[in-house]
């Protein structure tokens, strides 16, 4: 188990990582995001493990990549377009 949540770690910081690299104008501050994708990732580990059990550490470890990318898609913000009013309005 203390392996299945270390590589989680690992892989919900390299996911976060990309997606700070990726989208930098649309994410709130480096730490942030960082932090969120790890503790994301432990916690879709700790919640996939949960529910099979032991054994089946490729699914833990794709379960928590899917929660980190979860909780990483609810930091971003809107791109930074100009909304157009139509003249009736």
């Amino acid at each position: 188990m203390f392996l299945e949540a270390l590589g989680a770690a690992v892989l919900g910081l390299a996911l976060a990582w990309a997606a700070v690299h990726r989208l930098p104008d649309r994410l709130p501050v480096r730490g942030v995001v960082l932090t969120t994708g790890s503790l994301g990732a432990v916690f879709g580990a700790l919640l996939t493990h949960g529910s099979l059990g032991p054994g089946h550490a490729a699914a833990v470890l794709a379960g928590a990549v899917a929660v980190a990318a979860v909780l990483l898609s609810l930091l971003l913000r809107p791109a930074n377009r100009r909304l157009r009013r139509s003249a009736a309005v």
